[in-house]
């Protein structure tokens, strides 16, 4: 398929733009696309996407506006096209073209998806919108940084799909005679054929411990017999799904049969049919099964400057690199080889805002080394029952000593994950005790690899100015989280299933969310580049 190409001339008698231009806000996200999506999306942008020769695509300028639209009022595909055929604000804001020009199916968005997904520069249309912000101006050295949880589009298993649906998907990636060879092992009766949960008397507990036993004993036989062949990449992947899931969350018994463990394994796969997913918690008391999506937005233009996705368990922080990646590189010093010649620029620190989730000792040092100035909040230590937190002992890195409330000092002693100070007998009599600790073995002290960090951090959240900037600024995401989570764009439900078609979704929609406050904004194309009406 060869590029297709957008008519720049549409019928003076017609177009839709006489129709429009005067009941559709010139500051609304089709007002801006209306007058700038030829420089935003031009057809040549997805030019790498086509060959040079066959039949003509929909104009891709054209997909494009329809894609952004379609996120932007949470539209199914087909629900989108529809939207382009009769809704006048559609072709209006794809140029303005004619009344009757011609729609497209479903697929086409379906196919535009595939193509850069499998293209080297899957997120263009988000880079677009960011650097035209960025050429306006709006895109200075602040970074404010959260997520929020995406709810996972398909249905959470227990361990007993879990395993079945492994083994179907096994068989359905092998071949007719490796199949014949796996079916030759299966010993349950049972031809795994139809999804869900296996017949069973589900009240009787003997009945459900025999099925537990039967489709473990299947697994481990199609695992010992995949062991032995060379297997193409679908069936491979399958075969480590399958071991993952019978492995997870199943254990022997002293009578050797196989039970679900009473426990829960780390990082457990909740679902064959989007593997990626995962139990999240975005706090304690509130628990989630899908994604994160991250984002970082600049405070002053409220512009989503960079968006990431996560599988839900992963914690806020482990995503900051990837969200500051564009703007850590900047601050990083030159080599010793380039730094004797190289022109020297006064450049505004970035700054790094975060609530606590990102104030951790690892980030917080990797942002130090970088140069950045850090507002992320930094939890206080508290100990049980109330008693002295941490921050009532002396702490010296320095000279390796920590002193407690009633004047003992002992010396610290190095741990894999980091150094303890133990009190031991000191506490024996001493008059505070009952206010410190309530072990027998007296009051311990652990600090981690990044105490110092975490030190400096909470002296300096003591700081007045420090707090008036972090208040002004941080809640800031919140805004524009509840922004992309309109119920209108889809709220919080994943409209795709795996982590990869996930974060493009998410991209996309953080591209249109950003051309709704460009248009707000005035974004306006002149010969110097892009401006803005504030």
């Amino acid at each position: 398929m060869s590029l297709g190409l957008t008519p720049r001339q549409p019928d003076m008698f017609q177009t839709t733009t006489s129709f429009c231009e005067s009941r559709v806000s010139a500051g609304s996200i089709y007002g801006l696309l209306h007058r700038e999506c030829f420089e935003l999306f031009p057809d040549e942008m997805f030019k790498d996407l086509f060959r040079d020769v066959g039949r003509r695509s929909v104009p891709p300028m054209i997909v494009a506006v329809v894609m952004v639209l379609q996120r932007l009022e949470g539209c199914s595909d087909r629900e989108a096209v529809d939207r382009f055929a009769y809704d006048l604000r559609w072709k209006y804001a794809a140029g303005g073209l004619d009344f009757d020009y011609p729609g497209f199916v479903h697929t086409v968005l379906v196919d535009m998806r595939a193509r850069l997904a499998a293209s080297e520069d899957p997120d263009r249309i988000f880079k677009v919108t960011l650097q035209a912000a960025r050429e306006a101006g709006l895109v200075g050295r602040k970074r404010v940084l959260d997520s929020t949880a995406l709810f996972d589009a398909v249905a959470t298993m227990d361990t007993v799909t879990l395993i079945r649906s492994a083994i179907r998907g096994v068989l359905k990636a092998a071949d007719r005679e490796t199949e014949q060879q796996i079916r030759g092992v299966l010993r349950r009766d049972d031809d795994y054929l139809q999804a869900g949960k296996p017949a069973c008397d589900w009240e009787d507990h003997a009945a459900r411990e025999q099925l537990v036993d039967a489709l473990a004993r299947d697994a481990r036989a199609v695992l010992a017999l995949l062991d032995g062949l060379k297997l193409e990449e679908p069936l491979e992947q399958a075969g480590q799904l399958l071991t993952t899931v019978a492995g997870q969350d199943l254990e022997t018994g002293q009578d050797g049969r196989f039970r679900i463990a009473r426990k829960v394994a780390k990082d457990r796969i909740i679902s064959t049919v989007d593997p990626d997913a995962r139990h999240g918690h975005k706090t304690a008391a509130r628990s989630f099964d899908g994604y994160k999506g991250h984002v970082a937005i600049d405070p002053d233009s409220e512009v989503i400057v960079s968006t990431h996705v996560t599988a839900g368990n992963v914690g806020d922080a482990a995503a900051a690199d990837a969200l500051l990646a564009q703007d850590l590189p900047a601050e990083t010093a030159e080599t010793a080889e380039t730094a004797e010649t190289a022109e020297t620029s006064v450049v505004e620190p970035l700054r790094v805002y975060g609530d606590s989730a990102y104030g951790t000792g690892e980030l917080l040092k990797t942002l130090q080394a970088a140069g950045v100035e850090t507002f992320c909040k930094t939890q206080p230590p508290r100990a049980p029952g109330g008693r002295f937190p941490k921050t009532e002992f002396r702490i010296d890195l320095d000279d390796g000593t920590v002193t407690c409330p009633a004047d003992h000092t002992v010396g610290l002693r190095p741990l894999k994950t980091g150094q303890v100070a133990r009190f031991g007998k000191l506490c024996a009599g001493c008059p505070l005790k009952t206010a410190c600790t309530a072990s027998r073995n007296g009051r311990s002290i652990h600090l981690g690899h990044h105490e110092r960090q975490l030190q400096a951090a909470r002296a300096q959240q003591t700081d007045p100015d420090w707090k008036a900037g972090y208040t002004s600024t941080r809640p800031k995401v919140e805004r524009k989280i509840g922004h992309l989570m309109r119920r209108k764009h889809g709220g919080r439900q994943a409209r795709v299933r795996g982590k990869t078609k996930t974060a493009a979704d998410f991209s996309l929609l953080a591209a249109a969310v950003n051309l709704a406050r460009l248009g707000v904004l005035g974004l306006d194309r002149q010969p110097s580049g892009w401006v803005t009406a504030t």
